[in-house]
């Protein structure tokens, strides 16, 4: 039974494959389309595809594919696998599929249908978090909530002509994502340095993880009331993003990253995590008219996101499948694929403007080899039982 298979066992499994798959599939059709092929009509047409999906097509699948994985190791309860599983992973599906390829359905549909993802992701999580009364991690709930938020902002925007909405909820998206991966980069990157590096980690200075995680906070709360109509002045804008990306740079920079330089597993979280300072004080300054917002979103998405996701997609799969963890061939270059990318997409194309087409394009290509070398290393292990015989 496909219920019994070892891809249905852990919610890493199924969520990695496709997301990474997913991911590449997009961006070869967001490539065609700006060489003028439309390859797909979408539900919203093919700008708002490629915003909305890899926020809410790629980026929740890795979400949910390590809050589902994860949750099991922070309450000691078995995570979703099995049949419930594979129901969760069909919802994603005809999410994908509806959104694809809305077949002249009325627009309500595709909507509550791709809406449904993560309230599932969330109700699976408070489940298991409240019953194993874990409470520190009830933190990604409201971060869910706030996603599906933005998403239905999105929906409603296309629904209603409203460009600015899709916009500013687009943004919101990203600005969760991002303080995701500060709460989860502070739980994991220094531990995964000391421990690999033999060093004792640094002791986190409360002062300093209280400012890193409440100024991004403060971003998202700003993003949040911009989206719901507030306008706020661009020098307050500046100022609270311009102060997160302080206190992570200042973070980050305790966190022994130079010395991983052999370990491209590492370098690749520390590279992504850096991306996180530098799209805020983009932003920062775009806030401030120097120039446009959509590069600092671009340093964040693919810097920060992409190649973190990347990173800890390429950990997490060795660790829960019982392999040794260690760098497979290719993996640091497609980190540093990644991270070129970034560095293309948004500082680069923000001091040339003028190389444009080419930016765009090897940013694309980046993207889309980078994540081919995790399906080719990856997409076996994933597929096979673990190698200890162990249930996950």
């Amino acid at each position: 039974m496909l219920t019994r298979l070892p891809v249905a066992r852990l919610a890493f499994r199924p969520f990695f494959l496709l997301a990474a798959l997913f991911s590449v599939v997009s961006m070869v059709v967001w490539l065609a389309f700006w060489h003028g092929d439309i390859l797909l009509r979408p539900h919203g047409g093919l700008m708002f595809w490629h915003q909305h999906e890899m926020l809410f097509g790629f980026a929740a699948a890795v979400v949910a594919g390590f809050l589902l994985t994860a949750v099991q190791n922070w309450t000691g309860l078995p995570s979703l696998r099995g049949g419930p599983l594979l129901a969760l992973v069909g919802v994603w599906l005809a999410g994908r599929l509806l959104m694809a390829v809305p077949m002249g359905l009325p627009a309500w549909l595709p909507m509550l249908v791709d809406l449904a993802f993560l309230p599932l992701v969330a109700g699976v999580m408070a489940r298991l978090v409240i019953a194993a009364r874990r409470w520190r991690n009830l933190i990604f709930l409201p971060a869910l909530a706030l996603l599906t938020l933005a998403n239905l902002a999105m929906h409603l925007g296309v629904m209603n002509g409203d460009a600015e909405l899709i916009r500013q909820a687009a943004y919101l998206a990203v600005l969760l994502v991002t303080l995701l991966m500060v709460v989860v980069g502070g739980r994991v990157i220094a531990m995964f340095t000391a421990n690999r590096l033999g060093r004792a980690k640094p002791a986190p200075i409360p002062a300093l993880e209280a400012l890193a995680l409440g100024s991004t906070l403060a971003v998202v709360a700003a993003q949040l009331l911009v989206m719901l109509g507030v306008s706020l002045p661009g020098a307050l804008l500046a100022a609270l993003m311009g102060l997160a990306a302080l206190a992570n740079a200042v973070r980050l920079g305790r966190w022994g990253g130079l010395a991983s330089w052999r370990e491209p597993l590492l370098w690749g979280l520390h590279g992504s995590y850096a991306f996180i300072p530098v799209g805020l004080a983009m932003w920062a300054l775009a806030a401030l008219g120097v120039f446009r917002a959509e590069l600092a979103v671009h340093a964040l998405t693919i810097g920060g996101m992409g190649t973190m996701m990347l990173a800890m997609m390429s950990r997490v799969s060795l660790g829960h499948t019982a392999r040794p963890i260690r760098t497979l061939p290719g993996i640091g270059v497609a980190l540093g694929l990644m991270l070129a990318a970034a560095l293309l997409r948004a500082p680069v194309l923000a001091l040339f403007p003028q190389i444009t087409h080419w930016t765009y394009n090897l940013g694309i290509l980046f993207w889309c080899l980078a994540y081919l070398i995790f399906l080719f290393h990856y997409t076996v292990p994933l597929f096979m039982p673990r190698l200890d015989g162990k249930d996950g």
